[in-house]
């Protein structure tokens, strides 16, 4: 995984890559994010409805999915003392996630543009979310205001 700690506005240069590594996805993942969300739908928390539904079986909640990427991307440290805010998000779902799948999360520097102030800029960065099948599942953008070292 290539990720330091405490990356700069500087040091996010366009096309620069970042491999944020894995999570498992659990059932108590679900369920938790079921009772935190008050979106218990039986496509998430019941095998039996879910089984006869176009999936086929259970599915995570998409918003799940973002929260474990935007998680991921906190979790590698990128930018831990140097990150402002969180400015947009977008946000695709391709397929879906199931309990019990592995997804592994990797961060593309798309733009960065400075602030008037000179003192920190606004990055844009792609992401995408893929299972232990290199199946990709969900992607999006994340544009956040990252203060200068």
């Amino acid at each position: 995984m290539e990720c330091q700690v405490e990356l700069g506005f500087d040091d996010f240069s366009p096309g620069r890559e970042f491999d944020l590594g894995t999570r498992l996805v659990s059932d108590a993942d679900v369920a938790a994010f079921a009772a935190l969300s008050g979106d218990a739908s039986p496509l998430h928390v019941d095998e039996a409805y879910a089984r006869d539904s176009p999936f086929k079986g259970r599915i995570a909640h998409g918003a799940l999915g973002v929260a474990i990427a935007t998680g991921l991307v906190s979790r590698a440290g990128l930018t831990s003392g140097t990150l402002v805010a969180l400015l947009e998000l977008r946000w695709r779902f391709v397929a879906p996630i199931r309990p019990g799948d592995t997804v592994r999360a990797r961060l593309r520097v798309v733009d960065r543009r400075p602030s008037r102030d000179g003192e920190r800029g606004v990055v844009t960065f792609g992401i995408e979310l893929r299972t232990g099948r290199d199946e990709l599942v969900q992607e999006g953008v994340l544009i956040e205001l990252i203060r200068r070292r």
